[in-house]
């Protein structure tokens, strides 16, 4: 590893927190802890940060709550770590920003395999060497993506999106009238094979129809095909 993963870990049990740093910074990371959620988003510096380690409770903060503030100045992975094994929790971290879940107890030889495996992802997403040949940018009526700027406008304005939203929309849109499953688009952007369980791609889904200016219970611009999976319609945007 050339450069050092700066790691942020926000965990409020201590021993916890100590046996996953000594492991972590063992495999060539740099971390740093924090025990307190308020003290976490109150110190966080997103230049002095790579991925971020996030236990939902937490004193001061919840980890929800830490997830919501450091997201709006932070877009590199969030990965959260739980006792609780809840779909509610999950969604909820994934509306708020969070890229995964890992749930307590975890070997930390696993825990470090979802840090790189998260790490890799989002290099991939902001790392544009081009080849030869390859598409940067995509038109669609008013709608416009650049891969390079990783920058999305729609009606003339900048739409904000989140590294992983416009992982997905990139892939949506190159896939004009194509019909992508679930599995294809979780395998594709996660590196890993669905567990039929996650539900990140339909919540991300859920945000770029409401950025995106689609209609949210009958969207037509990115369409649910049931039993098959996501349409972008290249027609549909004005």
């Amino acid at each position: 590893m050339d450069k050092k993963i700066k790691l942020l870990l926000i965990e409020d049990d201590i021993r916890l927190a100590e046996l996953i740093r000594d492991y972590i910074m063992q495999q060539g990371f740099y971390v740093k802890m924090q025990h307190r959620g308020d003290q976490a988003v109150a110190e966080f510096n997103p230049q002095k940060t790579d991925i971020i380690i996030l236990d939902l409770m937490l004193p001061g903060l919840d980890g929800l709550q830490v997830c919501q503030q450091i997201r709006h100045k932070f877009d590199g992975p969030i990965l959260i770590l739980t006792a609780k094994n809840s779909d509610i929790d999950h969604v909820m971290g994934l509306e708020l920003g969070a890229d995964d879940f890992v749930t307590k107890p975890i070997e930390p030889p696993v825990l470090l395999a979802r840090l790189r495996a998260l790490m890799r992802r989002y290099r991939q997403g902001t790392n544009f060497v081009e080849k030869k040949g390859q598409i940067d940018e995509l038109h669609f009526g008013a709608l416009s993506i650049n891969r390079n700027a990783q920058q999305v406008s729609l009606d003339h304005q900048v739409i904000e999106l989140t590294t992983q939203e416009f992982s997905l929309l990139w892939l949506l849109a190159k896939n004009a009238g194509e019909i992508l499953s679930r599995d294809h688009i979780f395998s594709s952007l996660r590196g890993i094979e669905y567990d039929g369980f996650d539900r990140s791609v339909d919540v991300r889904i859920s945000h770029l129809r409401k950025k995106l200016k689609d209609h949210t219970e009958q969207p037509k611009r990115l369409k649910t095909v049931w039993g098959k999976g996501y349409l972008f319609v290249a027609d549909a945007w004005g």
